[in-house]
């Protein structure tokens, strides 16, 4: 037990978005002050990422680079080494200009003699129109200098992060990094054989961040989120570095992934890192954790938490139910101590809902806990954070939202819910318009037919720019099995309504559904190409479907046409589950064609020809008749 004053550490560990920080630590402060606990929070991603693409950083790779045999210079690293000279020289400048630094940069970067090119840049080959003329105009048009400045200085990045995975790290990337190390990872033995492994030059450099982070705070707890597999890996090494620092230290292990992931913990080598891994809603477990930390609980009254027995070693699961602390309780986010200023503006893909993911920074906030639909047969709607729904009023939203920008100095916002209610948004834009707030923001949203052509009007009053929504196979059919509720038709009238109150729409779309066949795939094809073209949607993005174990189809495949794949016995992660599904369809060879049917769409590309030429093979006709999405705009839902 601790005789220190609490002072908690909470920490983003790499990787995630390079623009604007993970929400869960300005969350976890926020509540903890709130509770007036001393509480200081560090993003170790952004803070590794500025380091390595530094002038300093680089010479330490090219010294890496020297040492490597000539056989293993891959086209990336012979890129940087005949261009070393200049990506040295333009690396601080790119730097700034993507923190919005020093805009005027861009008349050089778009002049294209200013940044050194590796392969990344090729694909600009594929954009070259048959006049030989401007590759990027097709794009982002005569006006769009800025935006083709930051699309290039992307490519520039991404050339580097390939020399820091050839030369350095095999596993680095900006975000999915060493993710095969931990997603659906049955035993711990891949990711403790990195931990024991010798370090690299990404590791080391984290490890004097972390110090340097003990150093600055000097906590006594210390809280690692870790939203997805892409950041256990470097948890674990932030850990390690703790641990071997000052092992008095309480370090625990939460966020997304053990939410998801580690609910059948069993390997006792996670606690030679982690003192406590806790699930779920981390406000009452932690409030317990404190109590237990400070010597007022015992540890067999801890809240969702797993721990080693010091007796027999073995992994406990402690869980003494409370009552999860309300969500209009949780206090303020807070991004204090956070570098607003040195994120990174990005424009990777040319995808119009990416870019709201990758460039600008948002202010990330949750309008209700969970999902008040919680059906769709796909989702995890058995876990908490989507099957345990609670909201807050629209007062309490709006005067978070109004502390937010004062404490930030920026208006927009990002509603990260798995599908925000409609009754909340409308009251919380009634709200947001009364108070003359003037923000921006965006979510995910459900296609239903409460969202009238009203209600989107007054959404956009308030701020709205951009919905997303889950269109999934577009088919009434699977739509019914996937327990939707929701129509094709519906969701041509909603799209259509929310498109024009000015507010751009993006799909998820998804291919390999249980029991989906050729026509299907083909048909929903059809109905995608038909919302484009009748302008309900402007983006879109195929995703290959993955049964998940806290789903309904995972739990109960044979309502679905499917058998499961025997998992191995897990004493670590587990989430992902093969399966068999008798139709025999070969999906990943037809969502090469939905990919590229629908990249076109987005640009305005073949939008009037016939889906079938999208596949590199023979597949049926549509059964879709060319009008249907038409037909259903003009008709009342």
């Amino acid at each position: 037990m601790s005789a220190l004053p609490l002072r908690v550490l909470s920490v983003i560990p790499p990787m995630t978005q390079l623009n604007t920080p993970y929400p869960s630590t300005a969350y976890l402060t926020g509540f903890l002050r709130s509770r007036g606990v001393t509480s200081f929070q560090e993003d170790l991603a952004l803070a590794l990422v500025l380091r390595l693409l530094s002038a300093d950083g680089l010479r330490a790779v090219a010294a890496r680079i020297e040492a490597l045999p000539a056989r293993k210079h891959t086209p990336a690293i012979q890129s940087f080494v005949a261009q070393q000279a200049r990506y040295l020289s333009t690396i601080g400048p790119v730097i700034a200009f993507l923190q919005g630094r020093d805009s005027t940069l861009a008349h050089r970067i778009v002049a294209r003699n200013f940044l050194p090119e590796g392969p990344r840049f090729n694909v600009l080959d594929v954009y070259v129109d048959d006049d030989g003329g401007d590759p990027l105009g097709w794009a982002f048009g005569a006006l769009g200098l800025h935006d083709r400045a930051k699309h290039l200085a992307t490519l520039y990045l991404n050339d580097l992060a390939d020399v820091l995975r050839d030369a350095v790290d095999s596993r680095f990337e900006f975000v999915r990094y060493a993710e095969s190390l931990a997603g659906s990872q049955p035993t711990f033995d891949p990711l403790a054989e990195a931990l024991a492994a010798p370090t690299n030059l990404v590791d080391d450099t984290l490890r004097e961040l972390t110090t340097a982070a003990l150093a600055r705070h000097t906590p006594t707890m210390v809280l690692v989120s870790v939203p997805f597999p892409g950041n256990v890996y470097a948890a674990f090494r932030i850990a390690q570095t703790i641990k071997a620092q000052d092992p008095r230290i309480v370090t625990v292990l939460g966020g997304g992934f053990v939410n998801t992931e580690l609910r059948e913990l069993k390997d006792p080598r996670v606690f030679d890192y982690f003192d406590y891994v806790t699930l779920d809603a981390g406000e009452r477990p932690l409030l317990a954790l404190m109590e237990h930390v400070e010597g007022k609980r015992s540890r067999q009254r801890l809240v969702r938490t797993f721990l080693r027995d010091t007796d027999s070693g073995a992994v406990r699961y402690v869980n003494m139910v409370e009552p999860d602390v309300a969500f209009e309780e949780v206090g303020t986010p807070t991004w204090d101590g956070l570098p607003l200023d040195r994120y990174l503006s990005l424009l990777d893909m040319l995808n119009p809902m990416n870019r709201f993911w990758s460039d600008g920074r948002w202010n990330k906030l949750t309008v209700a806990h969970g999902c008040y639909w919680k059906k769709c047969s796909f989702c995890d709607v058995s876990l908490d954070y989507i099957g345990r729904y609670e909201g807050a009023s629209a007062k309490v939203l709006a005067d978070r939202i109004e502390a937010i920008v004062q404490e930030t100095g920026q208006t927009g916002f990002h509603f990260v819910d798995e599908a925000a209610p409609p009754k909340s948004l409308k009251a919380l834009a009634a709200e947001l318009i009364e108070r003359d707030a003037g923000i921006s923001w965006w979510g995910n949203i459900r296609f239903e037919k409460t969202f009238s052509p009203e209600l989107c009007e007054l959404l956009a009053d308030s701020g709205c720019i951009a919905v997303s929504g889950g269109l999934e196979v577009a088919s009434d059919r699977l739509l019914n099995l996937m327990k939707k509720g929701v129509s094709v038709d519906q969701v041509a009238r909603v799209t259509r309504a929310f498109t024009d109150a000015g507010i751009m729409v993006h799909a998820y779309l998804m291919y390999g559904f249980p029991t989906q066949t050729v026509q299907d795939t083909v048909d929903a094809l059809e109905y995608v190409r038909q919302l484009f073209e009748n302008g309900c949607i402007q983006s879109g993005f195929f995703h290959r479907f993955a049964c998940t174990v806290h789903s309904p189809v995972g739990k109960n495949p044979e309502e679905y046409g499917v058998t499961l794949q025997p998992l191995p016995p897990v004493t670590f992660a587990k989430n992902d589950i093969g399966f068999h599904d008798p139709t025999g369809v070969d999906h990943d060879a037809l969502g090469l064609g939905l990919k590229k049917a629908i990249y076109n769409f987005m640009h305005g590309i073949g939008v009037e020809e016939d889906v079938r030429s999208w596949f590199p093979f023979k597949v049926p006709r549509t059964t879709v008749a060319r009008n249907r999405i038409s037909r259903a705009l003009s008709q009342r839902g």
